[in-house]
């Protein structure tokens, strides 16, 4: 499951690849346009800064704007960046692997071998997706859906 971190860091990041190209944008106006409470949101700007995703200015004229251009910032790298692993359990995880707690051996584990399955696909989706990808709320779809 995704955590609220990575959750805030992706609407964050969507707000300013919808604002790229047309200047900085006062972290104001994307915590009230996004929901996400303003000192969070300085904690995961300034993380994103250092991973070079994201510029900030002081002052105030200054805001934020994306570091690269969205075609190149890909959804699995965030949340690569945000949380360290696209795995849902530990072991499963390619950087940030840990062997689990109170588990089988990894070679009798069918479960770790689910998930390895479950990351790996998880990893295709996200790296093929980037913030340029015009990507439609849920509710533009529900009518479309069918049972």
């Amino acid at each position: 499951m995704l955590s609220q971190k990575v959750r805030y860091t992706i609407r964050a990041l969507q707000h300013l690849a919808d604002h790229y190209g047309k200047g900085l944008v006062h972290l104001d106006e994307i915590a009230s346009a996004q929901n996400i409470p303003p000192k969070f949101l300085t904690v995961i700007l300034s993380e994103m800064a250092r991973a070079g995703l994201v510029h900030s200015q002081r002052g105030r004229d200054g805001g934020y704007a994306l570091g690269l251009a969205p075609v190149d910032i890909r959804y699995g790298d965030i949340v690569r960046i945000t949380s360290g692993s696209l795995a849902l359990v530990p072991c499963a995880s390619r950087y940030a692997y840990e062997k689990c707690k109170n588990c089988l051996a990894e070679d009798e584990c069918r479960l770790r071998a689910l998930m390895l399955k479950v990351r790996d696909e998880t990893a295709v989706i996200l790296d093929q997706i980037t913030l340029a990808d015009p990507i439609a709320p849920v509710a533009a779809f529900e009518g479309a859906m069918v049972d």
